[in-house]
């Protein structure tokens, strides 16, 4: 997992410890000082803050303390944090902030436990200052922890408390995530800022950002009839980050709920009666209550596990203006027409019959600084398209949107989406036009996805292309479905093949029906414009696929009847005869190659 981390800042964590141990000094970071430049990037310090070190350090391999080695210990720590794309290694000193010889930010409630405090330290450092951490994204903290991906749920907007089945299916997810490592947190989104942290009659906090612990099914009742009975609750136990102030509804530590369950699934649960600030509640409740959910997901690409493996696709790119459209790449979000395509686009297959797919699209931090303030995120987002299975080149008309994601001035957006067999084009975008910056896209699916930039707009020209001449037209072919195909008992097994000048496209097969919905879709761009395109449909058999009929397209640009629903011909051009069955075409073609 950090087999590549790279040292932030060019600071080498064991040559400063080696420099330090040989000089018999305690490290002293200059690239993060223990001064107000460490704490705000804007406004005036409070009074009276001093940077101390503590005495007593973690427990944790070779940063450890050593009661028997103390000349040993150099005041040095690192910690690795997945920054665009990467791991880093950021090294830090072990003062600490304080006011009247209190930490003034993240604190254990054991007085002799510091490694928080000095997470939080490198964390800072990484964002340019303590200041730039107050008011974070929780979904992008997650993602800078864990490497994963963050995806977060919003369950009053989806109405998850009252719709039962969609609330089972975000349990079993959440289960599934919880159990392979993942992290996940809730939260009560605060309005206003007069909301924040205010403290509602349930005793849940608003703006505090809630992790969950544990994600079980808890068995009711007692002895064996409980066993056999198998009544169960999905329950979700969470824990206030300010280590007090609980839930007080039902399942709360000492209510009278807990007596539906054996004391030795109480204890299996670690349930404890005391505002230590960790409680459980029913899933329901947690959707009734909070707002928001942020699941954050470790996705294995190992191929040495035995667990559930995902292909990943990482690209790196970048939103640049240029005075000429078609090297602009800062077209801005689809309510921006005339410039939506010129954004970076890529393309990727999906390659089962239907799989689950996961992108992530995260835009490169911004430090804050005492000079430039707080580094504020671009309002960024991505749309899907399924376009022609033949595709290599940019998109530049519109084609079905098979998935959005939102668009929010976040780090990092996600969407999950299933999606059927075929090529699809995700075209990332800031919200307005003109806004340049880098991002990294990641693509999670079943099996590889071929993910690839497309940069070229139309076919490039060559030395060769007066010879072997260059196209002409471009045109788009879309096989939507049939009907009346020659039948058998079973139905037909049928697939579509789509020919033009020495090109195929195939269709995925349509099994047991005498009325398939293809919906497949092949572009050309074609040097012999008089040649028709032929679309072929196929019936599978086991010894030798039959052929059921063909239609031969003109597709010239004067031809403006966009929709043509034609008779199945034989293959014999001196005698057409029908064949039993229509096929149902859509055709687009122009003498302007970047018109699809």
């Amino acid at each position: 997992m950090f087999s590549c981390v790279k040292p932030y800042e060019e600071q080498n964590y064991s040559a400063l410890k080696r420099a330090c141990r040989c000089r018999k000094v305690l490290f002293e970071d200059p690239n993060f000082p223990a001064t107000d430049d460490s704490l705000y990037y804007k406004g005036t310090p409070g009074p009276g803050v001093r940077w101390k070190r503590p005495k007593v350090i973690p427990d944790w391999k070779e940063q450890e303390w050593d009661p028997e080695k103390p000349d040993a210990y150099a005041g040095i720590f690192h910690f690795h944090f997945w920054r665009f794309g990467e791991w880093v290694d950021v090294v830090i000193d072990d003062r600490l902030p304080t006011v009247n010889n209190q930490l003034i930010y993240c604190h254990s409630n054991s007085p002799n436990e510091f490694w928080c405090a000095l997470v939080e330290k490198a964390y800072a450092k990484l964002a340019g200052c303590y200041q730039a951490l107050d008011g974070g994204n929780t979904a992008d903290a997650l993602v800078d922890f864990t490497g994963g991906v963050s995806e977060p749920i919003d369950l009053a907007e989806g109405d998850f408390a009252n719709d039962e089945a969609k609330r089972n299916a975000l349990f079993e997810r959440m289960l599934k995530v919880h159990s392979r490592g993942g992290l996940i947190s809730a939260s009560i989104k605060a309005v206003t800022a007069a909301d924040m942290e205010v403290r509602l009659a349930c005793g849940l906090v608003k703006g505090h950002a809630y992790a969950i612990t544990d994600v079980r099914k808890v068995r009711l009742g007692h002895g064996l009839l409980a066993f056999f009975k198998s009544e169960k609750l999905d329950m979700i136990r969470l824990r206030n980050p300010w280590g007090e102030r609980e839930w007080n509804g039902p399942w709360s530590d000492t209510s009278e709920e807990w007596r539906k369950v054996s004391k030795s699934e109480r204890e299996k649960m670690g349930v404890t009666v005391q505002d230590d600030g960790e409680f459980w509640m029913t899933f329901q409740d947690v959707c009734q209550y909070f707002t928001d959910i942020i699941k954050c997901r470790l996705l294995n690409t190992s191929y040495l596990s035995i667990h559930k493996t995902w292909e990943e696709a990482r690209l790196r790119g970048a939103w640049t203006r240029h005075e000429d459209p078609w090297q602009n790449r800062s077209g801005g979000c689809i309510n921006h027409k005339d410039t939506f395509f010129q954004n970076p686009q890529y393309i990727f297959d999906v390659k089962k019959a239907e799989d689950e797919v996961l992108i992530s699209i995260q835009q490169r931090p911004k430090q804050s600084t005492r000079r430039d303030g707080k580094g504020e995120n671009l309002a960024i987002g991505f749309d899907i398209y399924k376009v022609e299975e033949n595709r290599q080149y940019r998109m530049h008309s519109l084609q079905h949107r098979a998935a959005s994601s939102i668009y929010i001035n976040s780090r990092s957006v996600f969407l999950r989406t299933d999606q059927r067999a075929g090529r699809y084009v995700i075209i990332p975008t800031t919200f307005e036009p003109g806004h340049t910056g880098e991002f990294l896209l990641r693509v999670f699916t079943d099996v590889p996805s071929s993910c690839r930039e497309l940069c070229l707009d139309e076919p490039p020209r060559s030395c060769w292309s007066s010879l072997c001449g260059y196209p002409q037209l471009v045109t788009q072919v879309h096989v939507l479905g049939a009907a009346g195909l020659k039948d058998s008992p079973t139905g037909a097994n049928s697939y579509v093949i789509i020919k033009c000048e020495g090109h195929k496209v195939h269709s995925a097969m349509q099994k047991g029906t005498s009325t398939p919905e293809y919906d497949v879709k092949g572009i050309f761009y074609r040097k012999k414009p008089g040649q028709p395109i032929t679309v072929q449909i196929w019936n599978h058999r086991v010894l030798k696929d039959e052929f059921l009929g063909q239609v031969q397209l003109k597709a010239d640009p004067d031809d403006l009847q966009a929709l043509h629903t034609l008779h199945l011909r034989d293959r014999d051009s001196r005698q057409p005869s029908d064949l039993p069955g229509t096929i149902a075409v859509r055709i687009l073609s122009s003498a302007t190659l970047t018109a699809v």
